[in-house]
Formats: structure tokens, C-alpha cells, sequence
């Protein structure tokens, strides 16, 4: 492997991922998001795969590779509670407030950090922010509704775009679309994902203030920094 001063995006999404197993209970079921940092933890999670009951997981695609390694999945409903929850972030404040979402999972995701007693960010260092709202915000909604909050989200100063994919809106696993929403400065996280939670038609928004980090591994030019909030 490189030398830490030139390790690439991908050697330190690899280092975070590998960190993140001193957080995972031997014996337990461990939360598990999406997304490329996450699949280097989910990787790494296969060598510990005996140690723990299974996984639950935020996504169709972080199922699918963690049962092809050989990790139980089990449904959210049948867990009461998790110790910990592991994903990544798009952009994370010095509060360990997030925006999250740029893969398209971030409903599940919110629920799956909504189970559990810690939510362990890993990241790499390009992730951290003074003020959320830099990376487009991502926001689930039910399609009927996406032009409405697309004005709620202008007279913010935000622009919203539906995500498209091959030409057509994304579907995300839940079977909604989602909007991206530039110009934002989110100053008040807390406050900001109460409100537009609110606005009929969106399923989720995001921020993630009131799920928010608790730890975060980030992947740095000198190695792994641990940030707590």
C-alpha cells in the first residue's frame, strides 16, 4: 500500500472500513449501511462473520453483498435494538450532524440509525464540513409531490432537481423518487430536518441531526482520525 501522505480516496475508504470493526459487539446483530465506504467495512466484516448473529441492513445492494459473503440479514422489524450502526456520509459537520443520501438509501438508512445506541460515521476527510449544504441534498419523496416541495425548496434559495437514471427518475428502494436540492446553507441542522419533515409528500430529508453521528472514523492523510461527538 502507498505511503499515508499518498494514499488514494479508495486505500483510505479501505483503512476506515477495516477501523470500524473495533465497534461491532461479538455476539450481536450490527447495523450496516450503504455505499462504497461501506463496502469496504462490509468486506471487512466477513472476517469476523462467526463472531456475530448477522446484520441488518439499509439496502437492497448492502444485502446482497453481505449474504453473498455469508452474513445473516435480518429484517428490521425482528430486531428491537442495535448497539451500533455503521455508515457512511456525504458531508459531516463538527456537531456530527450529516447529509446523506447520495446513494439513494437514506429512508432505510434513517430507520437503521434510528435502532441503534451509536451511529458510527466512516468517512474520508474530502466528507467534512463547517456548514452542511455544499453536497446536493438528497430528499425522498412520493412523486406526486416532488414539483410542490420543489417550490417549498426555492423560496429557501435552494434549486431542486429530480435524480434521474437512464433517461428516467431514479426509483429508489421504496419505490419513490428523489430530489437534489443546491444552494442550501444549513445552519441549524436540528431544525431544518424537523420542518421539512413535515411537508407533506416527503418521505425523508437527508439531514441526519437527530440520528446524528456519535463517532466518526475519518480517513486522513496521516491515518485514521477519530472524531467524537
Amino acid at each position: 500500500m502507498s505511503t499515508p501522505s499518498t494514499l488514494t480516496q479508495d486505500e483510505l475508504k479501505t483503512l476506515v472500513g477495516q477501523a470500524a470493526l473495533q465497534y461491532v459487539t461479538p455476539g450481536e446483530i450490527v447495523g450496516v449501511g450503504t455505499g462504497s465506504t461501506v463496502n469496504k467495512f462490509i468486506d471487512a466484516l466477513a472476517s469476523m462473520k462467526d463472531q456475530i448473529r448477522g446484520a441488518v441492513s439499509s439496502s437492497v445492494a448492502s444485502t446482497e453483498r453481505l449474504r453473498a459473503l455469508g452474513i445473516p440479514v435480518f429484517d428490521a422489524n425482528e430486531v428491537e435494538a442495535l448497539s451500533v450502526y455503521i455508515d457512511g456520509a456525504d458531508e459531516i459537520d463538527s456537531r456530527g450532524h450529516m447529509v446523506k443520501g447520495g446513494g439513494a438509501a437514506l429512508t432505510r438508512e434513517k430507520i437503521v440509525a434510528a435502532l441503534a445506541r451509536t451511529f458510527v460515521c466512516i468517512a474520508d476527510e474530502s466528507k467534512r464540513v463547517d456548514v452542511l449544504g455544499r453536497f446536493p441534498l438528497p430528499v425522498e419523496v412520493i412523486p406526486m409531490a416532488a414539483a410542490q416541495i420543489a417550490r417549498r425548496f426555492a423560496a429557501l434559495g435552494g434549486t431542486a432537481t429530480v435524480r434521474m437514471r437512464e433517461g428516467a427518475p431514479l426509483v429508489t428502494d421504496n419505490g419513490q423518487h428523489i430530489l437534489d436540492v443546491t444552494g442550501l446553507q444549513i445552519t441549524d441542522p436540528l431544525a431544518f430536518e424537523s420542518d421539512v419533515s413535515q411537508w407533506p409528500g416527503v418521505v425523508t430529508v437527508g439531514v441526519f441531526a437527530h440520528q446524528k453521528a456519535s463517532v466518526c472514523l475519518l480517513g486522513t492523510a496521516q491515518g485514521v482520525q477519530t472524531l467524537r461527538y
